[in-house]
């Protein structure tokens, strides 16, 4: 079984410096006022998908988890607050017993989610809450982002398998955040051991073009290469004559030859050509391994190719051009008072600029047509109508503090390829458009709730 997101088997620092520091000054000054206890509802949510996208993808919904219990000032965070002197005295006591005791409840990871859908609910007092805001979208931001672009690729592939190969283009703590949110979205393998490490995510990789380069012949690079790994390895044909070499890999290792990988040049001609001189050498069953700066537009152009699996790097972990999904962590509900009996009070940013957002404690839920899909995302406060109380679309993440919802990444992954297949079919089309699903809310009538 997948055992990852169920305990990292590396030790995880503490996050709590993982924020933006108004949030410790907003705690300071709510603590001064008596109004840092008021119960207060935070959503996490965005406005609009990144231009020309149909859905956007939840990830890092295991990471959050992991922040939200790392959270936790230690001495050394501590003193350097001091230091700083960022926050006062009291503020730092304070601090020093800081445990999320609240609730999160959640879309799933995995889930796609569109233009206001709650993707994140956090409860508890406006102190404890307030806290995670920089961290929580820190991370659902960026693996969000990623797992969009890695599902499009995925989709564009079709049973192909796809390889996240992005590490050396990206920070080296992204590169592993990416590479578990890729395979959220449907890649196959990666290419970073650290990821592989964390999160149990297979691993691959043979040789690059410096060990060719190392040997005085392309012989004898593929030579030593097979020597180690076995027939069965990739071997890279690019270096120099693609034809040359792939008539010297058959040779070397045989028709039992693996694969061959070509990382250049018109890959959709040269893979037609290699296809065929493999076959006319008898190598069958090897297959053809294509990388290059790919995205999803450029495998979409390669489903005629005999291609037989994809490597991708700087595009997935860029987002292909949207690194982020602009979420936003509003305060959606809070308390009249400290009273834990106090009602809550719908609250909403009122502003010009497409930047207001909507009050109460919200719900969502999934309408699906006569045949089984999805029609509409519906988005509402107060009861939840009868009709759609089995399609609702939060989980519990966090009860009283305690994590309650932690799944194996596998879990996650066949999530999204079930959610993805139940959305109308143009939610795949590259070409740009609207959302494949509209956004319904629905309002509770009553001003608390």
């Amino acid at each position: 079984m997948n055992t990852a997101d169920l305990g990292l088997p590396v030790d995880v620092p503490s996050t709590a410096l993982f924020t933006d520091q108004y949030e410790l000054t907003m705690l300071q000054a709510a603590l001064k006022a008596g109004t840092a206890e008021r119960r207060s509802v935070f959503e996490v949510f965005t406005r609009r998908l990144p231009d020309g996208r149909r859905y956007g993808v939840v990830a890092g919904t295991g990471r959050v988890l992991d922040a939200v219990e790392n959270f936790r000032f230690d001495a050394g965070v501590l003193a350097f607050l001091r230091e700083r002197d960022i926050v006062d005295e009291p503020t730092l006591e304070w601090l020093a017993s800081y445990r999320f005791s609240g609730d999160i409840w959640g879309y799933p990871e995995g889930e796609v989610y569109f233009p206001g859908s709650p993707v994140m609910r956090v409860e508890g007092s406006f102190a404890e809450c307030v806290l995670l805001e920089t961290v929580i979208l820190s991370i659902l931001n960026h693996d969000s982002a990623i797992a969009a672009a890695a599902s499009r690729m995925s989709s564009a592939a079709g049973q192909r398998p796809l390889i996240e190969m992005g590490a050396r283009r990206t920070h080296e703590l992204s590169a592993v955040a990416a590479s578990r949110a890729a395979y959220v979205g449907g890649f196959a393998s990666t290419s970073d051991l650290a990821a592989g490490f964390r999160y149990n995510i297979p691993t691959v990789g043979t040789s690059a073009h410096a060990f060719t380069l190392l040997h005085d012949h392309e012989r004898d690079a593929f030579q030593a290469q097979v020597d180690s790994l076995g027939r069965n390895t990739t071997l890279l044909v690019d270096t120099y004559d693609v034809a040359t070499a792939v008539r010297t890999a058959v040779e070397v290792a045989g028709p039992e030859l693996g694969a061959v990988r070509i990382d250049s040049g018109d890959l959709l001609l040269v893979a037609h050509r290699v296809r065929q001189q493999l076959d006319e050498l008898g190598a069958r069953d090897t297959k053809i391994i294509v990388t290059s700066d790919l995205d999803e537009y450029a495998i979409a152009s390669l489903a005629a190719a005999p291609v037989d699996a994809y490597g991708v790097g700087t595009q997935l972990v860029t987002g292909s051009g949207h690194p982020t999904c602009s979420m936003v962590y509003k305060l959606v509900a809070r308390a009249e008072s400290a009273d834990p009996r106090a009602p809550l009070v719908p609250v909403a940013k009122k502003s010009s600029g497409g930047k207001t957002s909507i009050g109460g404690r919200k719900w969502a839920a999934r309408r699906l047509d006569e045949d089984g899909i999805a029609e509409a995302e519906v988005v509402g406060t107060g009861a939840v109508p009868a009709e759609l109380a089995d399609r609702q679309l939060l989980v519990e993440l966090v009860k009283g503090g305690d994590v309650v919802a932690r799944e194996p990444l596998d879990v996650v992954r066949d999530r999204h390829r079930a959610v993805r297949d139940g959305l109308p079919l143009s939610a795949t089309q590259l070409s740009r458009g609207e959302p494949v699903l509209p956004t319904e809310y629905v309002h509770e009538r009553s001003g608390s709730q």
